[in-house]
C-alpha cells in the first residue's frame, strides 16, 4: 500500500520535510520514494505542494497520513475536517466489583423549638425497644474438648 507522508531531510535542529509518495512498508529513512510532491518547513509554516500530484496519488489508493492529512487540509488541497494526532491521555481505569450498600436508618430532624428533653424522649420513641436496652453484645460460646492425658509409662 502506498502513503503519501514527510520525510525528514533537514540538518540537526532546522527540520525541513519532503512530502513523499512511499511503500507504507519502507520506513521514512529508507529514501525510496516513489515520487516526491513538495516540501514542508515548519519552522517558517512554508509549503510547497503538487496539488494535482496530491489528487492523482489520492485517487488512485494511496493512504495519507494523519500529520499529512492536516497538512493538506491547511493548505487547502483537500476539505475535511483535522485530524487529531497526539494520543489521548486517560487515567488508569480500575473496575472494581459493585458494592451492595445498605439503607441508612431513616433519622427525623430535630425542630429547633423543641427543648432538649423533648428531643430525647422522640429520639428514644424512634428507635426499637431491643435496641434500647443496653445489654452487652453476647460473646459465641465456643465447645472445648477435652484432651485426654496419656499415663507415664
Amino acid at each position: 500500500m502506498l502513503k503519501i507522508r514527510l520525510q525528514r531531510v533537514g540538518r540537526k535542529h532546522e527540520p525541513v520535510f519532503r512530502v513523499v509518495v512511499t511503500d507504507s512498508h519502507s520506513g521514512p529513512k529508507a529514501g525510496k520514494s516513489v515520487e516526491i510532491l513538495g516540501s514542508y518547513d515548519p519552522r517558517f509554516n512554508k509549503s510547497e505542494i503538487k496539488e494535482e500530484r496530491v489528487k492523482y496519488w489520492i485517487d488512485n489508493g494511496a493512504q495519507v497520513s494523519p500529520t499529512m492529512h492536516n497538512l493538506l487540509v491547511n493548505s487547502k488541497v483537500i476539505e475535511g475536517k483535522k485530524v487529531n494526532v497526539l494520543p489521548k491521555k486517560s487515567a488508569p481505569v480500575k473496575e472494581e466489583a459493585p458494592v451492595e450498600e445498605a439503607p441508612a436508618p431513616q433519622v427525623e430532624p430535630v425542630a429547633a423549638t423543641k427543648t432538649p428533653a423533648e428531643a430525647t424522649e422522640t429520639a428514644t420513641e424512634s428507635i426499637p425497644a431491643e435496641a434500647q436496652e443496653e445489654t452487652p453484645a453476647e460473646e459465641p460460646k465456643t465447645e472445648e474438648t477435652p484432651v485426654e492425658e496419656k499415663p507415664a509409662e
